[in-house]
């Protein structure tokens, strides 16, 4: 095994599936190897585990102590044997806590065809991380093979977003017209509906009947990603008088700034009246950064600060990207922040000393209020959650 599967280096798939399967599984049910080696031998059992150790490597599917990753490896190869199932249902599986497992396990009760899962695979088909979704979605479409749509929606119901969602999939897939969708109450659903809305002709006819505002909207937002015709989006945008998010502190060097960098790759809760502004904004002016830089250097050089060379977020924190340079002064006690988003500078560590001077080479100084100003409507990823952010994080916005 450690010449299949090296500590440095990729693990031979092509012989380990080649391998005896006998000891493959023996060493997986051993809990004491490497997990990432039991692992990769879990994967290479897919398809031919000798029924001789199915009860060992079910044992170690239960073992909450044992390393997610090969329990979820196995739940792939042994997970749709029927004596699983008691287990899979126990209330004690939503006390699971490790990686991937609860996921891992409504995805392989959906696979069984277990119907009592269904309001929890819509949930996690409703997710918003990629792994949670694909799970989800996986346990319904197995579901829908074995029991038929109409089965899996008596499950569910039409209160919660997540279960319309599902519906909508199922209409979809029907090749029924999902433009009713585009007026649900919940962003969730809309945002999906305007994905899966592909008949250009059916979405013009739908602005003339739609019920509010925001359907409209997401139906133009459907339309030009469809024909990608600014001049009929621009149209259809004045038509419904230029609608969009007024936000109390928000100017438009503000907005401007915030709208092109970030809406574009906002989250699926991002009112459409960002979206649709964004796509009929006149491009962004170029960025004079360099010039920027060298602006707050020279004038806070002049005033005496002796700053430290320009260095950008991402080779601070040597990881990620983001969208301003720090420049640190006063011997490394006190520092400023400078946007690429625009001729913004904010204080940090003690920097507000450096107002006035950057002020007077033309930058802009945020103040504490402006920078707490909360962007509504917005939804951006920032560490994990999906949300509205205020000025501050937008315009000086670092990710890992």
């Amino acid at each position: 095994m450690e010449t299949l599967i090296p500590s440095a280096g990729r693990a031979d798939t092509d012989a380990l599936r080649a391998y005896d399967a006998d000891e493959l599984a023996r060493y997986v049910a051993e809990p004491s190897h490497p997990w990432w080696r039991r692992t990769a031998c879990a994967q290479a059992l897919a398809g031919r585990v000798p029924e001789a150790w199915a009860g060992a490597l079910l044992d170690r599917v239960r073992d909450a102590g044992d390393a997610g990753e090969v329990r979820r490896a196995l739940l792939d190869i042994v997970g749709g044997r029927p004596e699983l199932l008691p287990w899979l249902r126990h209330e004690d599986r939503r006390l699971e806590t490790s990686y991937g497992m609860p996921e891992a396990l409504v995805r392989t009760r959906g696979l069984i065809g277990d119907l009592t899962v269904a309001g929890e695979a819509a949930t996690l088909a409703a997710d918003p991380w990629r792994h949670g979704q694909e799970a989800g979605e996986a346990a319904l479409d197995a579901l829908v093979e074995r029991h038929g749509a109409e089965a899996v929606m008596a499950r569910l119901g039409e209160d919660r977003p997540e279960d319309r969602l599902f519906r909508l999939r199922m209409r979809f897939r029907a090749g029924e017209d999902v433009t009713y969708a585009l007026a649900d109450p919940d962003r969730l659903v809309a945002h999906r509906a305007h994905t899966l809305a592909h008949d250009a002709g059916r979405l013009r006819s739908y602005l003339t009947e739609a019920p509010t505002t925001e359907a409209r909207l997401w139906a133009v937002l459907a339309l030009h990603e469809l024909t990608e015709d600014v001049d009929e989006t621009r149209a259809l945008y004045e038509a419904l008088g230029r609608p969009r998010v007024e936000v109390p502190g928000l100017d438009e060097e503000l907005r401007t700034a915030i709208l092109h960098e970030h809406v574009s790759w906002s989250e699926r809760l991002t009112d459409p009246r960002w979206r649709v502004e964004a796509l009929c904004a006149a491009p962004p002016a170029r960025h004079d950064v360099e010039g920027w830089l060298r602006r707050a250097t020279e004038a806070l050089t002049s005033a005496g600060f002796a700053p430290k060379p320009p260095v950008h977020c991402a080779a601070e924190y040597r990881q990620g990207d983001g969208t301003y340079h720090i420049i640190e002064f006063d011997d490394g006690d006190s520092e400023v922040w400078i946007s690429t988003l625009g001729r913004f500078a904010i204080a940090r560590e003690g920097g507000t000393a450096a107002r006035p001077v950057l002020e007077a080479a033309g930058l802009r100084w945020i103040d504490e209020m402006t920078e707490a100003v909360e962007v509504t409507g917005l939804h951006v990823y920032y560490f994990g959650r999906r949300a509205e952010l205020c000025v501050d994080t937008l315009l000086f916005y670092w990710q890992d």
